[in-house]
């Protein structure tokens, strides 16, 4: 495949990916204030939960939310896609350097 083509299909696949979220998802469980509460219990406790929550770097600044669990599935969807958001960028950048390396800068640059 030539380069030019390459760098086609790279950003068309960047352009069909769709909604992305950088970071990474965990699963939290905790245990309240409330006496008696059964989160508390001495012989079976259960500690209330699953809460999720997004962690993630923008911009060079953490931060982090909690996500719905109507919403994790999305959630997990978008972050998964924002790997490949990544993986895709790098080829590109790879392919446009391989591109100036066979044709220089002058000639037959690409947009």
């Amino acid at each position: 495949m030539s380069i030019k083509k390459n760098i086609d299909q790279l950003k068309q696949r960047l352009l069909n990916l769709g909604p992305v979220l950088p970071g990474s998802i965990s699963e939290q469980w905790n245990v309240c204030g409330t006496p008696g509460c059964k989160c508390k219990d001495a012989v079976a406790p259960k500690k209330h939960g699953p809460y999720y929550q997004l962690s993630f770097s923008v911009g060079g600044r953490s931060s982090s939310m909690f996500i719905k669990k109507e919403n994790i599935t999305e959630a997990r969807r978008r972050v998964k896609r924002h790997q490949e958001f990544k993986k895709l960028t790098m080829e590109l950048v790879q392919a446009y350097v391989n591109l100036i390396r066979s044709e220089g800068f002058g000639r037959g640059t690409h947009d």
